[in-house]
């Protein structure tokens, strides 16, 4: 049925439930998995340098990667790590899903309602509503 699951994972602690629900699935499933995690770029008015920021989001990137990969190894599953860049974290999620061929996403979602929602956004949401393949959402 799925045969190639995009994981979405951020390093959080929310994000991490999406991870294993989607490593559990593709073990089941015999699936081949991608962990995605999305960096946004240099914010003109930030006050760190470009360097640190970098640097910074590169340590956070990384760190998101291998706490997937780590829980991967503990599932039984190979995962294959992607580090996306851009702007929208969900245009790049949906993206990456349609450039390598998976058939479903998995991601968590704070379940925000009402005016937080519409203040914070919801990358989730934008994935539901632009991803051409079926959206797993882990709450």
């Amino acid at each position: 049925m799925y045969t190639h699951i995009l994981i979405t994972t951020d390093g959080s602690e929310l994000a991490q439930k999406g991870v294993d629900h989607g490593l559990t699935l593709a073990r089941n499933l015999g699936s081949k998995v991608t962990v995605i995690t999305v960096t946004e770029p240099y914010p003109l008015n930030s006050p760190a340098t470009m360097a640190s920021w970098s640097d910074a989001q590169q340590k956070h990137a990384d760190a998101a990667l291998n706490l997937a990969q780590a829980a991967a190894s503990k599932a039984g599953v190979t995962v294959d790590p992607v580090q996306a860049f851009g702007e929208s974290p969900a245009e790049a999620i949906v993206e990456t899903a349609a450039e390598r061929g998976c058939n479903l996403i998995v991601m968590a979602s704070h379940g925000r309602r009402g005016v937080s929602r519409l203040l914070l956004g919801s990358q989730t949401a934008e994935v539901v509503h632009y991803s051409k393949v079926p959206v797993l959402v882990v709450r």
